[in-house]
């Protein structure tokens, strides 16, 4: 089965990938190309992904080509939950199709044996569903032609690479989780001129974290985010990197390296050109100033301690090749010229037929000016002046003015010469010396084009023979980008580092912040949490309104998302066990699309997708569910579900519950245990007023104390006032009678209006009918009045 993903997004769960002193000499300048090079990023248009997945006999095998990069991604086989059969034929059909593919990163000069070795030792042909996923890939590219519909039919999909990930150790995040924690925020953005999509990220966590110098290094981040993982070498592995940027004497290492990433720029969309033949003048710029800045990254990484992984595999990985492909790129393209021409031009002493050429061209206006003064000697004494010209394509010309005489076509025939075309006023014609010139010199114009472009064609070769070391450094690149990001972010905002310990059953964090919060309040005031073991597993958080019952639950949420990405959070400490997956239930994202009231959208793609998948490793955050319906079918609704969950004991997922039903602790809905714990927010009672600590204790809130939000709110005192009175009578049992006052303001109201009514009638009218005006407005009137 083959899918075709949504534009520009990337599919989720296909799991995680995996300074030299002198080196502000090394970066040319040539800097007039540097306008375009956002503009060529931009023309590559919105990323598609194509997606081929095969499941049989309880295994999956999934592949994926991303036209942002031009790299086929494939997973080894899987085990699956589901015994399904598909497609039982193909294996065969697909290995030839995979062996026989064009790939640039294939040296041309391997035999057939040798390729199927080079291949063998990137795709593992003992996958049989791997195979035949890429097989099955591969045959919808070249039969959709992705990228190539405009080009002739024997160029091939361009394919720079294959790729390998694993679906292992991934942590659950639904898209209601996303939103509601504002970690991706869309906006539209102000100018839809500025961004193919029109959106921009708006205040979210990515947005605050988000500090990529580098495209590649942006896209990496937000695969971080979309794939949160539970594999503490790789968690541990950027918290080291981001470790040692954050010390003071590496801080001037780590600036230097992050304007480094601004030089690097879209390789693959390079690649890809060159694979095509489709390259610009400023590609080969924005390659150059690619890998010299990569080469700056290798001499700082050098420099670092090599027991960082990362720098260790920039310092190896970014081989000699690549200051090959600089070396060459420097000195065979003429940037000014080519700049200036629009079109690839080579530098002097690269080829001597060429310079020839170009100096025989260049020397060709004083030798036509005395070619044209003889000419003229042998024209008729009535044409004042002529000149001799150079055209690409045509050749030499004779030109000369045209003379009044000249009216009609056969006018322009001149003995000797043979007329051309007319332009301008100017007649051009071919005389025995510019055939002779065209003989002797030739087309040099576009004979220096072809020889140029045949030095570009071969230049390409070369760095497509070395596209594998150009993806890594992006890959690595990318990586690099990514941490520094993260490391600025937790130095503005004072971040620290979290610690895993699989062998904790929950989470434990001391004096957290919610990351977004903390910049939009004045104050912000700290909060701890820790669930499992002997402080509980449910954690029931009561409190009046406005208080922080909210955004406490997102603190929770949101730091255990930064940790399980590999990122400081905000907490003086915070340790992190096994969490597997992130449910809440803290917003009702609704949508008329769906057909599904508030309530159920709250029940069944919220709650009931927690309550059917949380594990005992999960974390759960419920904020004010049952509101949406009948006060007392919500509170059961929350009593049975938290029930559900209490009843497996030590299996019990790590729950958060914020709610204003005090009747859950006052009723004691809930059984006595270790494994509930009441929390509420601390609040002060000054006179009339309530004062907020936004503080987290133990215990259970006496009232909402939402006539103080009402107040707030700006609602009359009246109403507040009656509010108020109701409530008490409900809490007491006492029955709700109307307001006394009231009522006999609306009685004065009633009569004066029937009064004014009786006042206006004709009583002299013949058509006036008194029965009728009793019954319909009398009658009526009095029901209200007595």
């Amino acid at each position: 089965m083959t899918f075709q993903a949504t534009p520009g997004r990337t599919p989720q769960g296909l799991g995680p990938g995996a300074a030299s002193a002198r080196f502000p000499n090394l970066v040319p300048a040539p800097g007039p190309a540097e306008a375009n090079e956002e503009e060529d990023e931009e023309e590559e248009g919105p990323a598609e992904i194509h997606l081929c997945v095969l499941w049989n006999s309880g295994y999956l095998g999934i592949a994926y080509y991303d036209t942002s990069d031009s790299i086929v991604h494939f997973m080894p086989d899987a085990p699956d939950h589901e015994s399904l059969k598909l497609l039982q034929r193909g294996l065969e059909i697909s290995k030839q199709r995979l062996l026989s593919g064009n790939y640039s990163f294939v040296p041309e000069s391997m035999t057939a044996t040798e390729k199927i070795l080079f291949l063998s030792s990137i795709i593992p042909f003992d996958c049989l569903l791997t195979v035949r996923a890429l097989g099955g890939l591969l045959k919808f590219l070249g039969r959709r032609r992705i990228g190539v519909e405009l080009e002739d039919y024997n160029v091939s999909i361009p394919i720079l690479g294959f790729k390998k990930f694993v679906l292992t150790h991934l942590v659950s995040i639904d898209q209601d989780t996303y939103s509601v924690l504002q970690i991706f925020k869309s906006e539209a953005h102000p100018s839809v001129y500025k961004v193919a999509s029109g959106l921009k990220e708006g205040l979210s966590l990515f947005g605050i974290l988000n500090r990529c110098r580098c495209k590649w290094g942006e896209k990496l981040l937000r695969l971080w985010f979309t794939r949160p993982t539970q594999d503490l070498g790789e968690l541990n592995s950027r918290l080291d990197v981001i470790q040692f940027f954050l010390l003071p004497q590496n801080l001037d290492m780590a600036q230097m390296l992050h304007r480094l990433m601004s030089h690097i720029k879209n390789v693959p969309l390079i690649l890809k050109r060159m694979k095509l033949s489709h390259t610009k003048v400023s590609d080969w710029q924005v390659l150059y100033k690619t890998v010299y800045s990569a080469l700056g990254l290798r001499d700082a990484c050098r420099s670092l301690p090599q027991s960082i992984q990362l720098f260790r595999d920039i310092a190896q990985e970014f081989s000699d090749d690549l200051h090959h492909i600089a070396s060459l790129i420097g000195k065979v393209v003429d940037f000014e010229g080519s700049l200036a021409e629009n079109r690839f031009t080579v530098l002097p002493n690269v080829d001597p037929e060429i310079d020839e050429k170009k100096r025989r061209l260049m020397g060709l206006p004083s030798f036509l000016t005395e070619v044209a003064r003889k000419e003229l000697e042998n024209l008729d004494s009535r044409i004042p002046s002529c000149s001799v010209i150079y055209i690409p394509l045509i050749g030499f010309l004779l030109s000369i003015p045209r003379l009044p005489s000249m009216v009609e076509a056969g006018d322009f025939e001149i003995e000797g010469l043979d007329f051309m075309f007319l332009s301008e006023e100017k007649l051009h014609y071919r005389s025995a010396r510019t055939k002779e010139l065209d003989a002797l010199l030739g087309d040099l114009h576009c004979e220096i084009r072809d020889q140029e472009t045949l030095l570009m064609y071969q230049l390409q070769c070369q760095v497509l023979a070395r596209a594998a070391v150009l993806t890594r450094v992006l890959d690595l690149a990318s990586r690099l980008d990514a941490l520094l990001a993260l490391a600025s972010a937790a130095r503005d905002y004072g971040y620290s580092r979290p610690h895993y310990s699989p062998q904790l059953h929950g989470v434990r964090i001391h004096n957290g912040r919610h990351p977004l919060m903390e910049l939009c309040a004045r104050t912000f005031v700290p909060n701890s949490a820790e669930c499992g073991g002997d402080k509980g597993k449910v954690k029931v958080v009561t409190g009046p309104n406005s208080s922080g019952k909210s955004i406490y639950l997102k603190q929770v949420g949101l730091i255990t998302f930064m940790a399980l990405v590999g990122s400081f959070v905000p907490a003086e400490e915070a340790e992190i066990g096994a969490v597997d997956a992130i449910f809440t239930r803290i917003h009702s994202c609704e949508s008329i699309s769906l057909g599904l009231s508030t309530f159920m959208i709250d029940l069944n793609q919220q709650v009931a997708k927690a309550v059917n998948n949380a594990t005992e490793q999960s974390l759960v955050l419920i904020d004010e569910f049952g509101k949406g319906t009948n006060t007392v079918d919500g509170l059961a609704l929350l009593a049975a579900v938290l029930r559900h969950w209490l009843v497996l004991g030590p299996m019990c997922p790590h729950i958060f519950v914020a709610t204003n039903f005090l009747s859950l602790v006052q009723l004691q809905l809930l059984p006595q245990g270790p494994l509930v714990q009441y929390l509420t927010m601390e609040t002060c009672e000054d006179g009339s007023d309530l004062v907020f600590f936004y503080q987290v204790c133990g215990g259970v809130a006496n009232a909402s104390y939402a006539s103080h939000t009402a107040a707030q709110a700006g609602l009359p005192e009246k109403l507040i006032a009656r509010g108020k009175e109701i409530s008490d009578l409900i809490r007491n049992g006492k029955p709700i009678k109307p307001v006394k006052e009231l009522l006999k303001e609306n009685q004065m109201q009633n009569c004066q209006t029937l009064v004014d009514k009786f006042l206006k009638l004709d009583l002299e009218d013949p058509s006036l009918d008194l029965d009728i005006f009793m019954s319909q407005e009398v009658l009526p009137a009095a029901t209200t009045i007595l």
